[in-house]
């Protein structure tokens, strides 16, 4: 039996209604007002302006909360899964095992070093929801947000094992156990074949994941409407979306 590896990125999460991160719509052009994607998304925008940062991720839990997962993610639900996609879709079409390497919108931690122990636990935004607060109405959303997330208004500081942190792999922050990435880079070693899909490639883990695989000899097809060609002649590309791959594994 050959042991696969999936390694999946925006692209599997669009036809669910989620705009991918560098497509035109996508999450990093829609910044806030006044900050950038890779500035809001930091560790230091969390320790310094966390009612600024808690309010953008409040507004991208909104987006996500009620989308479905699409076939895509059924079909790889009992599959060795690794996604780049914080938006819980996996865990909601029942994949039990599957490492959210960025992370997932819908838990959070204690704010914590990036090395220490943390316990997952369920993200609080929706006692935020439930106060029913007009989504244009910032300083009261802040407000509630900071108050949630155990920030005191008065310093707007979080504090160390008090105050909650999204479970999200900021842009300033790097790979540990808390997103299981020494399972990760198992499975990469385990894999006979890596499937990438819907991914550009431009983040960390799928170049850690095609140096392991090529490395291991491990069999690698590429799965994107408009793949990006790497210059390996070993690797399968497929130019079709998630969906489009899928049904031709079923024929």
């Amino acid at each position: 039996v050959m042991n696969s590896l999936y390694i999946t990125g925006a692209g599997v999460s669009k036809e669910s209604g989620i705009p991918t991160f560098r497509g035109e719509d996508g999450f990093w052009t829609i910044g806030s007002a006044n900050y950038t994607p890779q500035e809001m998304a930091t560790r230091q925008m969390y320790c310094n302006q966390p009612d600024e940062f808690l309010l953008w991720y409040y507004q991208r839990f909104v987006t996500y909360k009620n989308v479905s997962p699409n076939k895509a993610h059924q079909w790889l639900a009992d599959k060795r899964l690794i996604t780049q996609n914080i938006d819980g879709l996996d865990g909601k079409a029942g994949n039990k095992s599957y490492i959210a390497i960025h992370g997932r919108l819908d838990k959070v931690t204690i704010f914590r070093g990036q090395e220490q122990y943390q316990e997952l636990l369920d993200a609080p935004w929706e006692e935020v929801t439930r106060l029913k607060i007009e989504n244009e109405d910032h300083n009261r959303l802040k407000r509630v947000l900071l108050e949630i997330f155990k920030i005191s208004s008065r310093t707007k500081r979080p504090e160390n094992e008090v105050s909650l942190k999204p479970f999200i792999l900021l842009f300033d922050e790097y790979y540990t156990d808390l997103y299981r990435m020494s399972d990760a880079e198992r499975w990469m070693m385990e894999a006979d074949k890596m499937v990438f899909i819907g991914t550009s490639f431009s983040v960390n883990i799928t170049s850690i994941a095609l140096r392991l695989g090529l490395q291991n000899r491990a069999k690698i097809e590429i799965v994107d409407p408009e793949p990006i060609d790497l210059g390996i002649p070993s690797i399968t590309y497929h130019g079709v979306t998630a969906e489009e791959y899928i049904s031709s594994c079923y024929s």
